[in-house]
């Protein structure tokens, strides 16, 4: 769902964005993942269950490598740099 009264600059820093609407990039960026890029459900809540009980899990951030989790734990072929998945 697009919102027309919130314009977000492709070249804006994270700091400017709104929360909400920043939620909704990151949402939507999973969601249209190839089925064959994009883990299963059941292998991205594993993957985030996981990450959760990490003492390097920092605001949705590892900062172990500094990605964003979520979008880690939603590409298939992505490793955690701990080997914890």
């Amino acid at each position: 769902m697009e919102n027309d009264s919130v314009r977000i600059c492709k070249k804006c820093l994270l700091s400017e964005f709104d929360q909400q609407a920043y939620m909704e990039i990151l949402h939507d960026y999973i969601v249209k993942l190839d089925s064959d890029v994009r883990a299963d459900d059941k292998l991205y809540e594993k993957r985030l269950a996981r990450c959760r009980e990490c003492e390097k899990l920092f605001e949705g951030t590892c900062l172990a490598c500094g990605c964003y989790v979520e979008l880690r734990a939603a590409v298939k072929k992505s490793r955690c740099p701990y080997k914890h998945w």
